[in-house]
């Protein structure tokens, strides 16, 4: 096949990351982000978005509404939902781990032969990035406030830029960058009145930033180079994550405290647990689909999105939270660069 036919395949369907071209041509091809977005990619970010708006909601029921302070148990027994949902979903044949989906796969119903040990190892990269940025941000937390975190958080963006071209080689247009650019300006404006300086919070963060970006680009090139569709990936993260998230919790005594919480067998408290836990699931798969589908990027794009919705459902829902003009100015500065990151790369601009 020439190199000209080549190129026909690679632009007719623009969505397909995984096409096998030769070393050669991956030079002279690199991935864009003026592509545009598809109907299903759309169907992905919102559902992202709609899923971590929710997540939150229920996390801050429990955390605040009912004061249930073990955060790591509920990440634990998300993880563990997580897993045997997708564990009874394999069993049964609904779902496949692998991209090419081989019958041979689903006669193995053995618990720890899911997935090859190769494949396995292929993925602690993915999962140890996402252990570790679960804990830089509960440190960072404590050590920061929550408006200058919260600007300082969506850095991530420019992380994941730069992460994407390290990683996987993608460039951004003149229309993405412009777009991202009002997006951090806003974030800044937004917490402008707290730029109190604290070297070893605003490291935490950005760390955690740095965790994010690359967590997000591994995503697609692991997914590619394992051989496992989302489901395989999620399944590998968990079983990877649970055993030292488990040693963790036991260590810092959440899970002793747990056991003597007084609503811990409240009927309110176990819907609440429960719905937060089908919403990781949920909010889990959109992840890596946004992410596979679009870009580590547009899911940056959709985390800032979610975090403005996130902010006016609690003004709405949770009484006591403080309103301020130049942050609301900051958020809808955001608001708008997101907006216009939309609009450009459903154009493919």
């Amino acid at each position: 096949m020439s190199p000209e036919k080549k190129m026909v395949a690679i632009v007719v369907d623009p969505s397909m990351k995984d096409v096998s071209i030769g070393e050669e041509d991956t030079k002279k091809v690199r991935p864009s982000s003026s592509s545009g977005i598809s109907s299903r990619g759309v169907f992905a970010a919102i559902s992202y978005m709609a899923s971590a708006v929710l997540l939150v909601i229920f996390n801050k029921a429990a955390l605040s509404s009912y004061r249930f302070q073990s955060a790591n148990v509920i990440t634990l027994f998300q993880m563990l939902s997580s897993c045997l949902f997708l564990y009874v979903m394999r069993y049964f044949k609904f779902i496949s781990f692998n991209n090419d989906g081989l019958k041979s796969e689903h006669n193995n119903k053995s618990l720890f032969t899911l997935v090859t040990t190769r494949r396995l190892f292929q993925t602690i990269p993915l999962a140890f990035t996402y252990l570790f940025y679960m804990l830089v941000t509960m440190e960072s937390v404590r050590n920061i406030n929550v408006p200058m975190y919260t600007t300082l958080r969506r850095t991530t963006i420019l992380f994941t830029m730069i992460m994407e071209y390290f990683l996987t080689g993608q460039k951004h247009s003149a229309s993405i960058i412009f777009s991202v650019g009002i997006i951090i300006l806003g974030a800044i404006i937004a917490g402008i009145r707290d730029l109190s300086f604290d070297g070893y919070g605003y490291g935490l963060v950005f760390t955690a930033n740095i965790c994010t970006a690359t967590y997000l680009a591994l995503i697609a090139r692991i997914g590619k180079s394992s051989g496992l569709n989302i489901f395989g990936l999620m399944w590998c993260n968990g079983i990877i994550c649970i055993p030292f998230l488990l040693l963790w919790t036991s260590v810092k005594g959440e899970l002793e405290a747990m056991l003597s919480f007084p609503h811990l067998y409240s009927l309110g408290f176990q819907v609440v647990i429960c719905l937060s836990c089908m919403l990781a699931f949920l909010i889990n798969y959109s992840v890596f689909l946004n992410t596979t589908l679009n870009s580590a990027l547009t899911h940056s794009i959709c985390g800032n999105l979610k975090d403005l919705f996130t902010i006016a459902l609690g003004w709405l829902i949770f009484a006591g939270l403080p309103f301020d003009w130049v942050n609301v100015m900051g958020q809808a500065l955001g608001f708008t660069g997101s907006i216009v990151y939309a609009f450009f790369k459903y154009k493919g601009i």
